[in-house]
């Protein structure tokens, strides 16, 4: 079986925050033969389906008139390696965590610190994902895709995706063409230098008298400062991290600092600097605040949670009032990492 039609589909537990959205049809595809053959079939000359990952990055406002597609391949395989590296192709299917723990348990090294970042493989290069110093693009080596406009497989390199934060080329210029099939990451098997350069992660391994650090040591790490922070969606509907950490003008930081020393800010690329958003959002008062079903979760005023019974409308409602409360109060926009789907 290459691909399963559902019609009015619940998307309940299709997506972390839980939202009760139907969708008129719910297609989901096992396999590259799957796609070619809706695509042979005309599905994509008359539909204009939503890519469904593993949902966990998405705001579902309201029920979806048009089908979506969900991407089930699945498979982890070594592609090639040398004494030092090796090239490991994923289904975009896979869950990443899973990916992440298989890669520790046989110590290859390099996406140790992205541990417990939820949703799929396939979701992973277009968000950019990053965590604990970390960013998927210093290990990505190509992925490939299916471009259902022509009918036709294609490879990407890392220097054709236009990385950035959070970002990549297919959140921009290829949003509605590629669908993505297989990733191909670059670890390390020899001499992988463990990055603990961010501050909760090494001071973390400090407390636990954690020395020279390995693989292993810096994925227990993380999934433990992970499970502290963010709430478990099984038992708490979220979307992790709501917005972006806003990269601003030094003038900007310094302003801002001026009424709040204690800001914390780090490096950005041309001259710029980061700021937390959590940070931003705390000070703005609506950390573990409650409004009707949606929540700023106490622990973390990043994530934005349902408590139960809360529409995609209500969770886009909270999370405006919250932009435009750090508008207000720090002149600095906040933007949703979160994709919002209409």
């Amino acid at each position: 079986m290459t691909y399963t039609i559902t019609e009015k589909a619940d998307l309940t537990h299709l997506n972390t925050l839980g939202l009760p959205v139907i969708a008129s049809r719910l297609i989901e595809v096992f396999s590259l033969s799957g796609l070619i053959t809706l695509s042979e079939e005309g599905f994509f000359r008359k539909e204009n389906p939503f890519i469904l990952g593993g949902g966990s990055n998405i705001l579902l406002k309201r029920d979806l008139k048009r089908p979506v597609l969900k991407i089930s391949i699945t498979g982890i395989r070594v592609a090639e390696e040398n004494d030092e590296d090796i090239l490991i192709e994923t289904g975009a299917g896979e869950n990443w965590h899973k990916l992440v723990a298989w890669a520790v348990e046989r110590n290859y090294g390099g996406i140790e610190n992205l541990a417990l970042i939820p949703g799929t493989v396939g979701a992973a290069p277009i968000q950019n994902i990053g965590a604990y110093g970390v960013e998927l693009e210093q290990v990505f080596e190509s992925l490939q895709c299916y471009d259902f406009l022509n009918d036709t497989e294609k490879t990407f390199r890392r220097e054709e995706c236009g990385f950035g934060y959070r970002d990549s080329i297919f959140k921009r210029e290829l949003k509605h063409r590629f669908i993505i099939t297989y990733v191909t990451l670059r670890l390390k098997k020899k001499n992988h230098i463990p990055n603990t350069s961010y501050h909760a992660l090494a001071a973390y391994l400090e407390e636990k008298n954690v020395i020279n650090p390995n693989v292993g040591d810096v994925f227990d790490a993380v999934v433990a400062i992970r499970r502290s922070k963010l709430p478990d969606p099984e038992l708490l509907g979220n979307a992790g991290s709501f917005f972006k950490n806003p990269v601003v003008d030094k003038s900007i930081h310094q302003r801002i600092s001026k009424d709040y020393p204690e800001v914390p800010a780090y490096p950005a690329a041309f001259g710029q600097v980061k700021i937390p958003a959590g940070w931003l959002i705390e000070k703005a008062g609506w950390k573990g605040r409650k409004v009707g079903n949606v929540g700023t979760y106490e622990n973390q005023a990043l994530v934005i949670v349902n408590h139960g019974g809360a529409t995609g409308e209500e969770i886009y409602n909270h999370a405006m009032r919250i932009k435009e409360s750090v508008k207000n109060m720090f002149g600095v926009e906040l933007v949703p990492e979160v994709n919002v789907v209409e």
